[in-house]
């Protein structure tokens, strides 16, 4: 991908105005997160399928309001109320459901759902690791098989600027330009989401 390419519209843009491309690469980002939030409270297999789906609905027709207005304001976090409220929507319904009450049954019901204080900060790193390593796979294509590895060894593994240079047999400079274009690109896909 060369500088002349213009800029394209963030994913979140592009999800705004509908654009199936965009929706789908934002459930593979997020999906597998908002799956943790349901098994952590309590709801899993067929039933968290149709609470994530529940959710991503009502992230679809949220997210033009969607705004990050204050400091700390996150999309994670956005998702995150939503996720919150329809599992506590779906604990609401099932209590439409008569069970039996008082007991173990009650309080582990109780003990599922989930409170306001669960903040994206408490998500494991795996998880958000994963989100990064998902956002990553997303412009993965769009690069040489050389800039790719210059980045990911700078970037991810961690290594110097000088060492991957004489790794790669290159100048500095070019290792730089390398990490600064993968990111570049990261950032115009999904910055506005992570």
């Amino acid at each position: 991908m060369g500088d002349d390419v213009p800029t394209s519209a963030t994913l979140l843009d592009r999800a705004r105005a509908s654009d199936a491309d965009a929706w789908a690469r934002l459930v593979y980002l997020y999906g597998p997160l908002v799956r943790h939030w349901c098994a952590r409270w309590g709801c899993v297999g067929a039933d968290a399928d149709d609470l994530v789906q529940e959710i991503f609905l009502a992230v679809a027709a949220g997210l033009p309001g969607f705004r990050r207005e204050r400091a700390g304001d996150t999309f994670r976090g956005w998702l995150r109320t939503i996720a919150r409220n329809k599992r506590l929507d779906a604990l609401r319904r099932g209590d439409r459901d008569p069970v039996a009450q008082g007991g173990t049954e009650a309080q582990w019901r109780l003990a599922q759902a989930p409170g306001p204080e669960a903040e994206a900060d408490e998500d494991p790193i795996e998880q958000v690791s994963g989100l990064y390593h998902r956002a990553l796979e997303l412009v993965r294509s769009e690069f040489e098989e050389k800039t790719w590895r210059t980045f990911w060894r700078v970037a991810v593994d961690g290594l110097t600027v000088d060492a991957v240079a004489r790794e790669a047999g290159v100048a500095p400079a070019a290792v730089r330009q390398a990490k600064s274009r993968v990111l570049r690109r990261l950032k115009q896909e999904v910055g506005d989401l992570i």
